[in-house]
């Protein structure tokens, strides 16, 4: 007997409620409300943690799917081009900095530049243009630029509370999305070990062929409810706590980075993230190597007199992710499937990700639900690995002293993985190659960019025979200061672009 799937409850709201629902009845557009339908409950009392608002460039296309117009986003989030990271003082602490940009190096995919650059350290200056328009302050684009597009890849820094509703207007008046307003009371688990049914305070019962738990750090269904262990990965990445700010600007023409600027500190590190109303700013330190008060102590004294007045709000969670993402018929996304430090924007992008995988391949019949389940967490248990060793190489090769640094230098705190990567990376750095998998998060440009910014020589003299494309090379990176230099000629202050592109919208 079929039984089709097509009564989808997302629990919980936030973006990752409103955006999973966004993204999968994107999917589902041409079909009735009697082939498909989604409800996204919510309690009113439940506040969100809201402090993700740093972006990929995968927002760039997930927004365009889901039918949002960029120029609206902006406007209605005080949204900025994000054009990639800034770390400063995470080799030294003597003032060095390094950008991983979004735009990956000339000859990306052809030829390495890396063997042939003066000092490997400054790969992303000689082998890319968006260190110098970071630095300098420009938009990713200029007014020619249709929305969307422009010379440099980019992301977006938005107030994720104003996304989320606007993202709730957008899923109830344009996508059919039904909004119910109520709290969960409990689970009803059937006698096969899936959800039968949520119990809600007002509306009682409410049943569904698939549940999408959007619960935040407690995942009421996939954890609680289902039972679904946590796989801690505070071993590898201590960072536990964080204190934000909302921090105005001194005036409203202050220029906008458009770049997230991450600043180590002795037991941490701290964010800071550009909108076009103010800044959001914020420390994030591991619990085992500083206290909260000497971590706010550092946040004020990064501020400076822009502090005064302001109060920090603390963030405490616990590293790591759901041994299972997908159970039965309930499947976690955002908070609810694992949480680790706002870093490289990981918890937005692995929103996009999962609703999409849900959008794309949501069963036609609840039969093929654990086939569906297993691929599932098959990807997802994959990118939580990626996800560790990227973070990771952030830290790992530091030389800095303190006792936070260097535990983190420790081995023993290595995943296997990333050991095996840097083995091979010793001789001949990273390599397409070495991420050919159609559900890479980060491509071999990001560990490049991280991983010589970090001060990383590869011995490329073992197998120099290999590199005699000199030619080209000095060709390319000929090009690439022709390029930053009309670059830097030409494309407009952000903030200057944002207004003016806003103004003529």
């Amino acid at each position: 007997m079929s039984h089709p799937v097509k009564n989808i409850v997302i629990v919980g709201g936030g973006i990752a409620g409103w955006l999973s629902a966004a993204v999968i009845a994107s999917y589902h557009q041409g079909a009735s409300d009697e082939q498909f339908r989604i409800t996204l409950v919510e309690s009113s009392d439940v506040p969100t943690i809201g402090v993700g608002e740093g972006t990929w460039p995968t927002m760039k296309n997930t927004l365009r799917q889901i039918g949002l117009n960029e120029r609206e986003v902006f406007a209605r989030c005080h949204a900025a081009f994000k054009q990639g990271g800034k770390f400063v003082n995470w080799v030294h602490g003597n003032g060095d900095f390094y950008y991983h940009p979004f735009t990956v190096p000339l000859g990306y995919g052809k030829l390495d530049l890396a063997p042939y650059v003066e000092s490997v350290e400054n790969f992303a200056v000689e082998s890319n243009f968006q260190h110098h328009i970071c630095e300098a302050g420009l938009a990713p684009r200029g007014h020619a630029d249709l929305d969307y597009q422009g010379p440099c890849n980019y992301a977006y820094h938005l107030d994720a509370g104003e996304l989320a509703n606007m993202l709730k207007e957008h899923c109830t008046q344009k996508l059919g999305v039904k909004h119910l307003v109520d709290t969960l009371c409990d689970t009803l688990i059937a006698d096969d070990g899936s959800i039968e049914a949520i119990v809600l305070e007002k509306t009682g019962q409410l049943a569904a062929d698939l549940f999408v738990d959007c619960t935040g750090a407690r995942s009421l269904l996939l954890g609680q409810a289902l039972g679904i262990g946590y796989k801690s990965l505070s071993d590898v990445l201590f960072n536990d706590s964080a204190l934000a700010m909302q921090v105005p600007y001194e005036s409203a023409d202050t220029p906008v980075a458009s770049h997230t600027i991450a600043t180590a500190q002795d037991a941490g590190w701290i964010w800071d993230i550009g909108l076009t109303h103010r800044r959001g700013v914020g420390h994030v330190y591991s619990s085992r190597f500083t206290s909260d008060e000497k971590a706010e102590a550092n946040l004020r004294r990064y501020l400076g007199k822009a502090a005064d007045g302001l109060a920090a709000r603390k963030i405490s969670y616990k590293p790591g992710h759901r041994e299972k993402f997908w159970h039965k018929n309930c499947v976690a996304v955002g908070m609810a499937a694992g949480f680790v430090e706002p870093l490289e924007a990981t918890a937005i992008m692995l929103i996009e990700l999962s609703s999409r995988f849900i959008g794309e391949n949501l069963p036609a019949d609840k039969a093929l639900m654990p086939v569906v389940a297993k691929r599932f967490n098959q990807q997802m248990d994959y990118r939580w690995q990626r996800i560790a060793d990227f973070l990771k190489l952030h830290y790992m090769l530091t030389q800095r002293p303190e006792p936070y640094w260097q535990a983190h230098c420790d081995e023993a705190t290595f995943p296997q993985s990333l050991k095996d990567d840097l083995a091979i990376w010793r001789y001949r750095g990273p390599a397409t190659s070495d991420f050919d998998s159609a559900i890479e998060l980060f491509p071999a440009a990001s560990y490049q960019y991280v991983l010589y910014g970090m001060e990383f020589k590869p011995d490329f003299s073992s197998q120099a025979y290999l590199y005699n494309q000199r030619q080209q090379a000095e060709q390319l990176i000929k090009r690439n200061q022709q390029l930053t230099q009309q670059m830097l000629q030409n494309l407009p202050a952000h903030r200057d672009y944002i207004e003016q592109w806003l103004a003529t919208g």
